[in-house]
């Protein structure tokens, strides 16, 4: 078998020039790369993991957060707010969006780059939005790679910001090293509705839009949320979560928010969480792929192909288990597979 070094090479990209211009700091260079790591070609998944194993090393240097919260709530203009505080204060900021995706292209419904006007403009900030759906750059596949190559590229803070309240909250917190809970003034059906799993993922949780008549509702619903909070157990040791107001339209508490975010950073620096997190993101992105790679082998090996519509049909009509359909397809893919070998 080929090593990735070697397939790379023979697929006529030049992965070592690539790695460079990104480590040099090139945009463009980056913008290739993410491309590079999002593509489905088996050709550029060689390129792409060469590219990986190159830039690997030169990664890990920054602040991941997580950025997530209710339908309405700002959370992209929360980020801008963030982005370009950050970047008054010396910080290079990559944003990595995860967009609705369209049932019919698959691509991105909304547009963060329209979005983040404001911050799009900045030198010092990459804003990079992929669509959810499929293996088109949905969180749980190769976000984790695009991140490596923001911080390779020179990004000292990365901001991953999800669709919103739902499934991929997992996949988020476990790719980054603190999750930030975005919620509106006036929580009290709202603290009902969310999920507590997601409120024990959280390590920060803000009520946005805390400005004129709302300031007063947002102080109040902060105060359910802290009583809440004492139901649960922070995912952090060492870790109280914090809950505060922010506005992201007048710059309200923005500043607060970012001295948070650090200490939480310092905490997990300076007892040892934080390379243990790095170590468990590392294994949950390699047994991610293992999972994404045996599903795509078993619904592209052509003997199990053919049998997928006939075994759906049967499951559909309710002639057929779907435990018994999953066992017959895993069986006849493990069988193809042994006899190949």
């Amino acid at each position: 078998m080929a090593s990735p070094r070697q397939s790379a090479t023979e697929s006529g990209l030049d992965t070592e020039a690539l790695a460079a211009a990104v480590l040099a700091g090139d945009r463009r260079a980056l913008a290739q790369a993410i491309t590079l790591v999002e593509s489905t070609r088996s050709d550029h998944r060689a390129g792409a993991n060469d590219l990986l194993e190159r830039l690997i090393p030169h990664a890990g240097n920054s602040i991941r957060l997580g950025i997530s919260g209710v339908p309405g709530v700002g959370k992209s203009t929360f980020i801008e707010a963030l982005g370009n505080h950050l970047i008054d204060a010396g910080h290079k900021v990559a944003v990595l969006t995860v967009d609705p995706s369209s049932a019919i292209s698959g691509g991105s419904i909304l547009g963060d780059k329209t979005r983040m006007e404001m911050l799009s403009r900045r030198s010092q900030a990459y804003i990079r939005p992929s669509p959810s759906g499929g293996t088109l750059g949905g969180v749980t596949r190769r976000s984790r790679e695009a991140l490596i190559l923001c911080e390779a590229a020179g990004f000292d803070v990365v901001i991953v910001e999800t669709v919103g309240v739902g499934q991929s909250e997992t996949s988020v917190a476990n790719m980054t090293d603190m999750f930030v809970l975005l919620l509106l003034p006036g929580g009290g059906d709202e603290l009902q509705g969310i999920k507590r799993g997601i409120m024990e993922l959280a390590d920060l949780i803000l009520i946005n839009k805390a400005d004129g008549e709302l300031q007063k509702l947002a102080e109040r619903s902060a105060g359910e949320y802290r009583r809440a909070l004492r139901l649960l157990h922070p995912r952090s040791a060492g870790w109280t979560v914090d809950v505060r107001t922010c506005s992201s339209t007048d710059g309200h508490g923005i500043g607060e928010a970012w001295e948070v975010m650090q200490q939480h950073n310092t905490l997990l620096e300076s007892n040892g969480q934080l390379v243990a997190r790095r170590a468990d993101q590392a294994r949950d992105w390699m047994w991610s792929e293992v999972n994404g790679n045996l599903l795509a082998a078993l619904q592209n090996d052509p003997g199990v192909r053919e049998q997928i519509p006939i075994l759906e049909a049967a499951v559909g009509a309710g002639e057929l288990p779907p435990v018994a359909a999953a066992n017959t397809l895993l069986e006849l893919f493990l069988n193809r597979q042994s006899k190949q070998d």
